[in-house]
């Protein structure tokens, strides 16, 4: 771990997710910039960056801490939130201040494991990580290799879980009851009061994406329920 106070890494409170689909015309990295300081601005503490293009932009608008991802599919691997080295070194280099990575079970690029890639991180790259799970099994061993902060990002997208869906709050109350590092709760919180029900159970802080910046989905969401689809 990084023995630093988790406060001096990311305060507590609400971070927003800054991202778009890839065929969105919001898909731009001065797009995504004003999305993340305008969510800094109505008191965010952090936003959540996916591509070294959408960092390096976003870094250039705000002080706040970053957490910074790249999404990458890759032939033969499930797991896709900054699966090798190198994404985490060109995520690092670009402005981030924390790493998030996939920290499942499932096998990994360039003979990677969860330790060696938390190691890299730390060692090499000098920044904290930020464990995506899917279970309280894969929870533990994150913390086992030395993960800064556990989040429920994973929860209802992986084989394990698919029968559930996000947010995981039963997820979440295990992480707080029996992890000694932070829990933060990320995915299908769609409104204030989910988000307070996160915070309630006790998580850090809690990420929001597409109800506060997904537009195209929200948009698409209407438009089916009104009976235009």
């Amino acid at each position: 771990m990084t023995n630093k106070d988790p406060n001096l890494l990311l305060p507590k409170g609400l971070i927003v997710s800054c991202q778009a689909p890839t065929d969105s015309p919001l898909y731009h990295p001065e797009v995504i910039a004003a999305m993340a300081q305008a969510s800094i601005l109505q008191g965010a503490v952090g936003v959540r960056i996916n591509t070294p293009s959408h960092i390096l932009a976003v870094r250039q608008r705000i002080t706040q801490p970053i957490i910074g991802l790249w999404k990458q599919q890759i032939p033969g691997f499930e797991v896709y939130i900054t699966p090798r080295f190198s994404d985490a070194k060109a995520i690092a280099e670009v402005g981030a201040d924390i790493i998030a990575i996939d920290a499942t079970l499932r096998k990994r690029p360039e003979g990677a494991t969860l330790a060696t890639l938390i190691n890299f991180i730390h060692n090499e790259l000098g920044k904290p990580v930020m464990a995506d799970v899917d279970t309280m099994e894969v929870a533990k061993v994150a913390v086992a290799a030395g993960a800064d902060f556990i989040a429920t990002t994973l929860y209802g997208y992986t084989q394990e879980t698919k029968t559930e869906s996000p947010p995981g709050f039963e997820l979440l109350k295990q992480m707080v009851d029996n992890l000694t590092v932070p829990a933060i709760c990320e995915g299908g919180i769609v409104s204030p009061a989910m988000a307070k029900k996160a915070i309630d159970l006790g998580a850090y802080a809690v990420v929001v994406g597409t109800d506060i910046t997904g537009i195209d989905s929200k948009v698409k969401a209407y438009r089916t329920h009104l009976g235009y689809e």
